[in-house]
Order: C-alpha cells, then sequence, then structure tokens
C-alpha cells in the first residue's frame, strides 16, 4: 500500500466473538480488541474476564448497527488508554466467524439453516463500519457448490465497497500455524485500497505430546471431581516426553513467545484450572484402557489421541437451541478418560492463563467453537503487513476478570448484561452424543 510502517497497535472490532479464538489470535499480532458481538451470554462472559478492557455487547447480532458498535469501541477505546486522544474512529479491521453449522461437513448440512444469512450481517457491518481490512473464518463447507450463490453475493458485494478479497479458494490447517490439531478453516482476508497475501503457514508441526507435557496429571488429584481448579503445585508432573516442549512452556507462560504483542496478563500460575474429571465406570476404563494411539473405541466411538500426532478437529456440539448435543470428546492419549477442557485448550493453543467457563459441557463446546488462537494470530499478521504496521509491545501485566464471570448461569449472565431475553439461546432439551460407556 505504500504507507510508512507504523509502531501504533491497530484497532480491531469482534464479531460472532465467543470466548475469544480470534479476539486473542489478532491481540497476538498486535491489534487492541475495542469490543466484540457476543448473543450467548455465557459465552460473552467468559470472553470479558479474559478481556477486560474490551466492551462486550450482548446481542444478536442481526439486531445491531455500525453506531452500536462504534459506540461500544470508543468505550473500549477508552479502557484501553485512559489518558491520551480521544478516538478517532477508525476501526483497522473487523473479525468474525459467522455461525457456521448450516455448513458444516460435521453436522446435517442445511441450505435453508437461517444461520447462513448471518454471513451476510457479517458483510452488512464491515461494508457499513468500513474498517481498513476485514477477516472471516468458516469451515471448509461454505466453499460448496451448494452455497455459492449465498458466498458469492456475501464476496461480491464486499469487493463493491472496495476490499480486495483472498483466502476464498481452499482452506487452510490448523497444524501448519502450529497448532497441534488438523483442523481445516476457509479464512477469507480483505483490505481497503491494497492487497492482502493468501494465508500460508509453515510451522513446525507440534505434537499432541508436545502439548499436553508439564501438566499435572489431573487423573491423580481427586478433587478435580468436585471442582475444576486446584492448587497444581504438589501434583505429580506427566513426563511422558522428555523435558518440557517450548510449546508448553509458552503456554504456561514459562518463556517468552517473541511472535506474541498480546498484553501479558497477570495470572496465578500456581493453580491448574479448566480440569475438572469426567467419572467413567470400570468397564468404560478398561475398554479405554485397550484402545490404541489414534484409534476409535468401537463402544463410545472416542478417538484415542496419538502422542506423536496432532489431534482431530476439536469438535463444540450445538448450543441448547439445538439440543444442547455433546460432541465426543477425545480419548487422553494414556489416561483411560476423556481430555479435560484445559487439556483441550493446550491442543487449540489457548496458553494457560485463558480461562473456560467452569462447567465441562460449556468449557469444551467453548474451544471447539473458537478458532485457534495461533492461526488467528497468523491471519492479524498478515492483516498487520498489509496495512503497513509492526505494532508495539505492552509490557504492563493486565489482569483477568472477575472470576464470577466464569460460573454464571444463562440467566445470570443475560442479567449482568442487561441482555435483550427475546434475543437469548432457545431452551431445547440436552442430549449426550456418547453411547453409554
Amino acid at each position: 500500500m505504500g504507507q510508512a510502517r507504523t509502531r501504533r497497535r491497530l484497532v480491531a472490532v469482534d464479531l460472532f466473538a465467543g470466548v475469544g479464538g480470534l479476539s486473542l489470535g489478532f491481540e497476538q499480532a498486535g491489534f487492541d480488541v475495542l469490543a466484540a458481538v457476543e448473543y450467548d451470554p455465557v459465552h460473552a462472559a467468559v470472553h470479558k474476564f479474559n478481556f477486560p478492557l474490551t466492551e462486550v455487547i450482548c446481542r444478536d447480532v442481526r439486531n445491531i448497527s455500525a453506531a452500536d458498535v462504534r459506540r461500544a469501541a470508543a468505550r473500549g477505546w477508552r479502557l484501553h488508554r485512559r489518558s491520551g486522544p480521544a478516538w478517532d474512529g477508525l476501526v483497522d479491521v473487523v473479525v468474525g466467524g459467522p455461525s457456521c453449522q448450516g455448513f458444516s461437513t460435521m453436522g446435517r448440512r442445511d441450505r435453508e439453516d437461517a444461520r447462513n444469512d448471518l454471513l451476510l450481517e457479517f458483510v452488512r457491518l464491515v461494508i457499513e463500519i468500513r474498517p481498513r481490512a476485514f477477516c472471516l473464518e468458516n469451515v471448509p463447507g461454505l466453499l460448496e457448490e451448494r452455497y455459492a450463490p449465498l458466498r458469492e453475493s456475501a464476496l461480491k458485494q464486499l469487493e463493491a465497497a472496495g476490499y480486495s478479497i483472498t483466502g476464498d479458494g481452499k482452506p487452510v490447517n490448523a497444524a501448519n500455524f502450529g497448532v497441534p490439531q488438523n483442523r481445516k478453516r476457509v479464512v477469507i482476508l480483505g483490505v481497503l485500497d491494497g492487497e492482502v497475501g493468501e494465508l500460508v503457514g509453515h510451522a513446525e508441526a507440534v505434537s499432541v505430546g508436545e502439548a499436553l507435557s508439564m501438566l499435572p496429571d489431573a487423573s491423580a488429584i481427586t478433587d478435580l471431581v468436585e471442582t475444576d481448579s486446584v492448587s497444581a503445585l504438589s501434583a505429580p508432573m506427566v513426563d511422558w516426553v522428555p523435558g518440557a516442549s517450548r510449546y508448553a512452556r509458552v503456554m504456561a507462560g514459562l518463556e517468552v513467545d517473541p511472535g506474541d504483542r498480546a498484553r501479558p496478563r497477570y495470572w496465578d500460575r500456581s493453580v491448574l484450572t479448566n480440569s475438572r474429571l469426567t467419572l467413567h465406570s470400570e468397564e468404560t476404563k478398561r475398554r479405554f484402557s485397550q484402545t490404541l494411539p489414534g484409534t476409535v473405541e468401537p463402544v463410545s466411538r472416542f478417538f484415542r489421541l496419538p502422542l506423536d500426532g496432532q489431534a482431530r478437529t476439536l469438535r463444540a456440539g450445538t448450543g441448547r437451541e439445538r439440543g444442547a448435543f455433546t460432541s465426543p470428546r477425545p480419548l487422553h492419549p494414556v489416561r483411560d478418560r476423556v481430555i479435560t477442557v484445559r487439556e483441550a485448550a493446550r491442543i487449540h493453543s489457548f496458553p494457560d492463563w485463558f480461562r473456560f467457563h467452569v462447567t465441562s459441557w460449556h468449557g469444551h463446546r467453548q474451544i471447539g467453537n473458537s478458532v485457534p488462537p495461533l492461526m488467528a494470530r497468523a491471519a492479524g499478521n498478515a492483516i498487520s503487513a498489509a496495512l503497513g504496521a509492526a505494532p508495539s509491545r505492552v509490557k504492563k501485566e493486565l489482569p483477568l476478570g472477575d472470576p464470577c464471570l466464569l460460573s454464571l448461569s444463562m440467566a445470570e449472565a443475560a442479567k449482568h448484561f442487561g441482555a435483550d431475553v427475546s434475543e437469548l439461546p432457545a431452551q431445547r432439551t440436552r442430549r449426550s452424543a456418547a453411547q453409554k460407556v
């Protein structure tokens, strides 16, 4: 684009934010996320805990305007910069992953699924807000021929608004960006009055064993049957890889990642969080013990993670508006149980300071719905380069939010945000994907 490179931190808005996989990745790329939109109050509360300087709008995106987003972003600007000039109103990037179940190859694909129209809501807000760039994430099914009219309508509107676009040709795999998980996603990038390069990952592969190294053995901590967090100072440490991998040391906050420009968080490294155990019968554990890494246990259909390879795509299941369906969780590579939320977070490239809801159901769903931060960071770096930026680092540690935000029920979280009840996810009967195990 020809402009001089600037050291200022760029600003972002996250639509369909969930708990913040895209938010974190773009923050790691040097963006300050001023505002986030998320209609599920439980997810919104978790986002607010992890990003206390971000103004969270707990609304259905179909019912908000660009003016609503800009007002929230102005409040977020002041939270990030308590002194200094007022916000000039410029949004550098709008990011988002519109709900994708209608396109998903893992569920029942439906061209008539109303959630497919959320793609056009993303387009609407990008055009109205007119950021310098955008990042749109979705499942590979979006590229199928059956969705060509919707996809082409969305991209043509963005191109007509002046955005040059890349990434609409084929999916990218999170494993190529250093995520220990094979997870293919479409990542479409657009820039006003310029060009952005294709998102290409060349990171060295990280294995499940490397990702989980250094984590205490949750199976040996009996308190984790009743709670999701304990002091881990005296817990036995896992030793299935020789020493701690660099990936694990970075996730644990014991080694600085030179590519991470996120505001450092202040957190208690002595506490093991989001590690509540799932109870299994003795018969179930016997079957799990006979399941080799990289294979599927025939009764439960749970996949046992390999130590020396990558995980399969971590799945979210469905929200309560779609029956609260729980996706099968992977089996731990060496323990005869399913993985904990913290172990799933490691496999998804969330650092250990990042917290999820205290219940396993919400926690696993929040991870499965998120963009792996390392992949999101790569997208942020590509946009930052296209905008001629070299964002500065922030050294001052940022305290996390109120821990009470991590245990709110849907009703409690809705009350916290003053959410419109008519916009909340509708309640249906909760179901489990697991067979009797």
